[in-house]
């Protein structure tokens, strides 16, 4: 997971709701699913964090303000 940027994980967290959306596979494979989802959705919260802590650097503030 480490190894996916940004766009990679976002696009890949797209197409587990489309699956997820279609209802289609087991309850077995929608809870995988889910969990790669929840994984994805981290690693994209992280490159969203990272980016406005890179912000907030340039411009000489703190990120927890913005």
């Amino acid at each position: 997971m480490d190894e996916l940027g940004y766009e990679q994980a976002r696009d890949e967290l797209m197409s587990v709701v489309t699956q997820l959306e279609s209802g289609a596979g087991t309850l077995e494979e929608a809870l995988g699913l889910w969990e790669r989802g929840e994984a994805l959705a981290e690693r994209c919260q992280q490159w969203l964090d990272g980016a406005r802590e890179r912000l907030s650097a340039a411009r000489g503030g703190d990120p927890a303000e913005e």
